[in-house]
């Protein structure tokens, strides 16, 4: 089994400073961005951004999960959730309908596994399935991202995955699901088409992955 790469590059948090001009080339991208003081800060941000009885998908993070943000918008009843109401449904039966319904949610909430200093989002995943709404399936996205998570370039990115992020996904998923991970898919979004259709929430402090 392979172990996570924890050099200072992938662990330690980016400074105030560095994050700043990371917002600020997300911005030139079209990309919505904010510097925020942590976890605490991003709930109530995120909590701001949606609105009241939307179709929200969150995506598989442990960004999400230790900041709260997952449970805030799956088990509050202030929106549709998305997966909890999946996950409820029959695979067997009900797969086409699970498919539609996480590729088109109003909102998306999730992370990425890296953000290069030139503005450029990198995200991966095993099965695709919150991809799809990164990529213009949803109406509006937010991304929270730790503070460690800023990379030089995208080298330095895709290092990050498979050097770091996937060896820490693979025992998590062992444990709840007895099998690996993969870095099936891996999604770069260099720039929004549309302005402000992609919140980015980098947090001054390092979580999850």
């Amino acid at each position: 089994m392979s172990t996570p790469v924890t050099t200072p590059l992938f662990t330690d948090p980016a400074s105030t400073a560095q994050l700043e001009r990371v917002a600020a080339a997300l911005r030139g991208k079209n990309f919505a961005a904010e510097v925020l003081e942590g976890a605490a800060a991003a709930r109530v941000r995120v909590e701001e951004l949606i609105p009241p009885g939307a179709s929200v998908l969150t995506g598989a993070s442990e960004t999400l999960r230790l900041s709260g943000i997952d449970a805030d918008i799956n088990e509050s009843g202030r929106y549709d959730a998305i997966r909890p109401r999946g996950m409820a449904m029959d695979r067997a039966t009900q797969m086409d309908e699970i498919r539609r319904m996480i590729a088109s949610p109003d909102v998306i909430v999730g992370s990425v596994a890296a953000v290069t200093e030139a503005g450029s989002l990198v995200a991966v995943s095993a099965t695709g399935s919150q991809l799809t709404g990164y990529v213009g399936g949803s109406a509006q996205v937010v991304l929270i991202v730790g503070a460690q998570k800023i990379v030089p370039d995208l080298e330095t990115a895709l290092r990050r995955i498979e050097e770091h992020c996937l060896p820490l996904e693979s025992e998590r998923t062992r444990q709840a699901y007895g099998q690996p991970s993969a870095a099936n898919r891996v999604l770069i979004l260099n720039g929004e088409l549309h302005p402000g259709r992609c919140t980015v929430l980098l947090l001054d402090e390092a979580i999850g992955f």
